[in-house]
């Protein structure tokens, strides 16, 4: 394989495919990242949070306290970075903690919650609290404010360009996401492949979105609903990863099909909406003349690009709704206990395998309604997810890694075993409430379910 390009000489194909393959680690080194993101709302009115005043840049500022140093653009403060972690804003001021590469789902949650901890130490200084859905319950799309972040404003015009929800996904949702590793490329190719066929299993587990705008949505997961109608270019669940051949040649050429966002350029990011990043290599574009991609550019341009898995150089689960401080933690468990076993990720294949690809995006809009009551291949979502979690479970087990207190990580099941046995998801036990206790006041979840 090709070395990675320098940036003094034009890139090659070869590079491109090289970066992924860089991603490939001994199992001794494999690790899980965890991200999260939270809707941030004033305390009494509910409203959201703008940047300033006494907003988003006063919760990045007050955190610094914490050792988290800030990131800036252009002026203004838009993350934190401690270690290998860092704390960042989505478009409409979702606070977002993207978690250092951790060992065990122990390291995981006791992160997630120092983090939470002192997110809501700030805060409540502050008078903001936070919410973990996956769509937001009450407000529409134009009160939503706009953060000051430079590729934000590229996509923000780009968008309803492409699809008739982007606006929705980058400015009224959140997520609650794993990074796991790979050994090799038949080890990628091997996740890639369980993940994805699995992933609208996950959002079923996780769904956790029932309501837009004050009212019951239609969806158990407006938040995947929006991810259907969001940009065909760079969403769904790639056939082709299901083809014989697969491989990170495969991913690079589909990433190179796909439209660009932008070039970063020191503090600056120049519009290049639409653009081709084959022709980027080319020199071919009029906003760059005669100037050609990095390997910077390129591991940027794969952050612009989302389907329900991502290939960097790790993968990434992109399917569950955000949601209270378990399910943080339950989305990392059931990864890891699927990818880190051998025997669990052949019996998680053995689940899916026969499945035909025209059912992979039927299944993806179904369970965004249906949630567990979806059906894939003559059987119920929520017979396949009790069987995902039992996987999950043993391949836990095996692993054996053990908390301080010597308790291994199956325990960070238990919410989703609970779900998948009740067929209830926390969708439902929302709109249950809703009809019953708050009636028919949405309203009431800022106080039910804040962290």
């Amino acid at each position: 394989m090709a070395e990675i390009a320098a940036d003094d000489r034009p890139l090659t194909f070869d590079d491109l495919v090289a970066w992924f393959d860089k991603g490939s680690k001994p199992k001794s080194d494999w690790r899980v990242g965890a991200e999260h993101e939270k809707f941030v709302f004033r305390l009494g009115t509910h409203a959201p949070v703008p940047y300033e005043p006494s907003g988003i840049k006063a919760l990045l500022d007050g955190l610094t306290r914490f050792g988290w140093a800030p990131v800036n653009e252009a002026g203004n403060v838009i993350a934190l970075e401690r270690g290998k972690a860092n704390v960042s804003l989505e478009p409409g001021g979702q606070f977002e903690l993207s978690g250092a590469p951790l060992e065990t789902i122990h390291d995981i949650c006791e992160e997630t919650g120092q983090h939470l901890i002192e997110v809501k130490t700030v805060a409540d200084e502050l008078g903001v609290g936070f919410l973990g859905l996956g769509y937001t319950p009450v407000w529409r799309r134009d009160q939503v404010p706009v953060m000051p972040k430079g590729r934000y404003k590229i996509m923000r015009e780009y968008m309803p360009k492409v699809g008739g929800m982007g606006l929705d996904m980058m400015f009224r949702t959140c997520t609650v996401q794993a990074n796991l590793d790979f050994g090799s490329e038949a080890d990628m190719v091997a996740k890639f492949r369980v993940s994805l066929a699995l992933q609208p299993i996950c959002t079923a587990l996780f769904a956790n979105s029932p309501f837009k705008e004050g009212k019951p949505s239609g969806f158990l997961s407006a938040r995947a609903n929006v991810w259907t109608d969001t940009d065909a270019d760079r969403t769904g669940m790639l056939d082709f990863v299901f083809a014989d051949g697969f491989g990170f040649e495969t991913y690079a050429n589909y990433a190179l099909n796909v439209p660009m966002y932008f070039a970063k350029r020191g503090d600056r990011y120049i519009d290049l909406a639409g653009r081709s990043f084959r022709d980027f290599m080319d020199g071919k574009l009029a906003e760059l003349p005669g100037e050609r991609p990095s390997i910077k550019d390129w591991a940027d341009h794969t952050t612009t690009i989302f389907p329900e898995v991502r290939l960097k150089q790790y993968l990434e689960m992109r399917g569950a709704d955000s949601g209270p401080w378990s399910a943080l933690c339950a989305l990392p468990a059931l990864w890891m206990g699927i990818f880190y076993d051998s025997a669990a990720l052949a019996a998680a294949w053995d689940l899916c395998k026969h499945w035909k690809i025209e059912d992979h995006e039927r299944l993806r809009a179904d369970v965004a309604r249906l949630g567990l009551k979806a059906q894939i291949a003559g059987r119920s979502v929520q017979d396949v997810a009790k069987d995902m979690n039992a996987i999950a479970r043993e391949g836990l087990k095996r692993r054996n890694r053990l908390s301080g207190g010597m308790v291994d990580e199956t325990n960070y099941l238990s919410q989703l075993d609970e779900i998948a046995d009740s067929g209830i998801t926390q969708a439902e036990r929302l709109l249950d409430l809703y009809n019953g206790p708050w009636a028919g006041d949405v309203s009431k979840v800022f106080e039910s379910f804040a962290y």
